[in-house]
């Protein structure tokens, strides 16, 4: 099994969110950015808005399980996951726990292979 490397500082947290490159699903959100390093790290969080501390440490296991079992084969060398639970995280459906990852984790892939391009002002939102 692969170990997991956690982002170690709320900067690396910041930066995932400052890409602007995130997928919003029902379970959770999932951000990603590129970074330098070699490797692919993760981090993950729940705000008290997920609920009690119960439901936060169980929405952070269902979501640590989630990346072991599909994002440690699929993960590229050199970005930074962050994921953050919602308020169902900790009750969803397992099967779609899986569905809404494979299908955020596919669409922020195409985003990081297909940056957006600015070459004319028209394309800039104002």
């Amino acid at each position: 099994m692969t170990k997991l490397v956690s982002i170690p500082s709320r900067a690396g947290f910041l930066g995932a969110r400052a890409s602007g490159i995130k997928a919003v699903s029902a379970g959770f959100i999932l951000q990603a950015a590129k970074t330098d390093d070699s490797g692919w790290r993760i981090g993950l969080t729940a705000s008290k808005k997920t609920g009690n501390a119960v439901r936060r440490n169980r929405a952070r296991r269902r979501l640590r399980a989630l990346v072991r079992c599909e994002l440690a084969a699929r993960a590229r060398s050199g970005t930074d996951y962050v994921m953050i639970a919602r308020h169902n995280t900790a009750d969803r459906n397992w099967d779609d726990l899986v569905t809404d990852f494979n299908k955020a984790l596919g669409y922020l892939h195409r985003k990081l292979d297909h940056p957006p391009h600015h070459d004319n002002e028209r394309d800039i939102k104002q």
